[in-house]
């Protein structure tokens, strides 16, 4: 794996810049961390089985990228849901189980952690407005982006205001799915076949979670685009939860997708 001291993210110009919008974000990359082994890099998935004291520091170091104490780095306790929450403090205590957070305060940093799901990252550069959201097929065929959405409108984001970033998510070319899992999105939108292309396995399809996670959101009325950049194929960026799986190995470590509104200094 490639190593750094310092944690590596890619970015978007479509979701602003610290200096002319006060806005920081990052796709951070398993690049730049202390974690060892399966975990190697940056984990920061305090739900893995991996050294609880490398994890806090991976996520001390992403905080501390985006300008923030590690305190206020936010994460939920994410389980597939089309659920948001609205973050105007440090969280305390049990993480809350959701899959999408929003701000408009400060020095919070919000963040969505994943290995093959899709991580988006959301802003309102004017109305100084954010939002990360967890999207699997199951909470972007639930109305998770949706509610993220919704609920930066209803901190005063206006839709045609809003930019979204997908971030690193498995690939068209790497997510193969059975006959129940094209059934149940054909049946819920015949149109929704054009996110699918046969396997060379029988009864098998390859999905496009990239296409169908872009296409919710510009359905929504926001601007959005997708770095297409696939967590099962580079490994040496990215952990995958279906990498692990096709290698029987333990578990896996997860990346992170953030973003703050900077303070004013």
């Amino acid at each position: 794996m490639i190593t750094s001291e310092k944690p590596v993210a890619l970015h978007a110009s479509l979701l602003g810049s610290p200096e002319k919008d006060r806005i920081a974000h990052g796709f951070f990359t398993r690049i730049g961390g202390v974690s060892t082994g399966i975990y190697a890099g940056l984990n920061v998935g305090s739900g893995s089985n991996d050294n609880q004291d490398h994890v806090r520091e991976n996520r001390r170091r992403v905080a501390s990228a985006l300008g923030a104490d590690l305190s206020h780095l936010v994460t939920v306790h994410q389980v597939h849901s089309p659920d948001v929450i609205t973050v105007t403090a440090p969280l305390t205590g049990e993480r809350p189980k959701a899959d999408a957070m929003v701000t408009a305060t400060p020095g919070i940093v919000i963040g969505a952690l994943s290995a093959d799901c899709g991580p988006i990252l959301f802003a309102d550069r004017d109305a100084k407005i954010i939002g990360a959201a967890h999207a699997g097929w199951r909470g972007a065929l639930g109305g998770v982006l949706e509610n993220t959405i919704d609920a930066m409108i209803a901190l005063g984001a206006k839709r045609d205001g809003i930019q979204a970033v997908l971030g690193p998510t498995i690939g068209p070319d790497n997510y193969e799915v059975g006959a129940e899992f094209y059934d149940q999105f054909t049946g819920t939108d015949p149109s929704y076949t054009r996110f699918f292309r046969d396997s060379v396995k029988e009864n098998h399809k390859m999905f496009d979670l990239w296409a169908f996670i872009t296409m919710r959101l510009r359905n929504a009325g926001v601007n959005a685009t997708a770095l297409e950049k696939c967590t099962y194929a580079e490994e040496e960026q990215f952990f995958s939860y279906r990498r692990t799986t096709h290698r029987k190995e333990p578990d896996y470590g997860r990346q992170i997708s953030a973003i703050t509104i900077l303070e004013e200094q």
